[in-house]
């Protein structure tokens, strides 16, 4: 970012502005969805996918820096479009402006090939993955503009390359929005608490405890799954398989849970 700040100042390109405004929020990004993935983590100790919002929100504020960063590009290229339209010439520096896009290049590419490999883990990595991909393409975009400046001596290359640019941009905002806003406000299920689930199950006359309750959603349907402790005396009459089907039945019951990994254990005695 700081490369390409420079290196947008002396060669007078708002193609290479673009791509350095278009970091400013990269950075940021990197920043909030390490805030949030960090948050997610911790949060999901309680094993509960509904703590996904949080990853949510991250994706959601980097969609927006996006839209903001997009505007902001588009309204500089048109005012200087304009300028050009008047008769105002301005000069860009083809060679440092090829020279900068090429060191980008490199930056991008390694950053885009380490986010490929997690895209689709988590929202935030699939978010901060388009970004450093749209940078990819942008820098070749840029780099392929000088080129275009230095032989047709075409300086308004320059401008369209950057709205090219915030184009991307803006495709990648409303795309990461769009998901977030699925993810926080329009699931088909909703997920209950955990509270609520350990209630239930412990509510079934063998059960002795439970922990380790993790809720999901799975293709629209509602999965559940926990480590049920039973009382010794059940693991002893072999019966923990009817004390599965109890709490398997009682969560489809109570909660329309459509799913059931259980893991029985047996009440102070981990080895059966």
């Amino acid at each position: 970012m700081v490369i390409q700040l420079i290196g947008a100042y002396f060669s007078n390109s708002l193609a290479v502005a673009a791509d350095a405004g278009h970091l400013f929020v990269h950075n940021s990004s990197l920043f909030i969805a390490l805030i949030a993935s960090t948050l997610a983590i911790h949060l999901a100790k309680t094993f509960n996918d509904g703590y996904k919002k949080t990853e949510y929100v991250g994706g959601l504020i980097n969609g927006s820096l996006y839209l903001v960063i997009s505007l902001v590009i588009l309204f500089e290229g048109s005012e200087r479009f304009l300028e050009h339209s008047q008769g105002h010439d301005f000069e860009v520096n083809t060679y440092l402006m090829s020279v900068v896009s090429a060191i980008g290049f490199l930056f991008h590419g390694a950053s885009a090939w380490v986010l490929y490999k997690g895209r689709k883990d988590s929202i935030n990595v699939y978010a901060v993955f388009l970004h450093s991909f749209f940078d990819l393409l942008s820098t070749i975009s840029t780099f392929a503009a000088g080129i275009l400046i230095y032989v047709t001596g075409y300086e308004v290359i320059d401008i369209i390359s950057s709205m090219l640019i915030s184009l991307f941009v803006l495709f990648t905002g409303v795309k990461v929005i769009r998901s977030c806003v699925i993810g926080l406000f329009f699931t088909s299920v909703k997920l209950p608490k955990i509270q609520q689930i350990e209630s239930e199950i412990l509510r079934t006359e063998h059960v002795e405890s439970v922990h380790n309750i993790a809720i999901s959603e799975l293709d629209g349907k509602l999965a559940v799954g926990a480590h049920i402790v039973l009382k010794h005396h059940c693991t002893i009459d072999n019966h923990d398989e009817s004390c599965r089907s109890q709490v398997e039945l009682l969560l489809q019951k109570t909660f329309g849970v459509s799913s059931c990994v259980l893991q029985i254990e047996s009440h102070d005695c981990p080895e059966h």
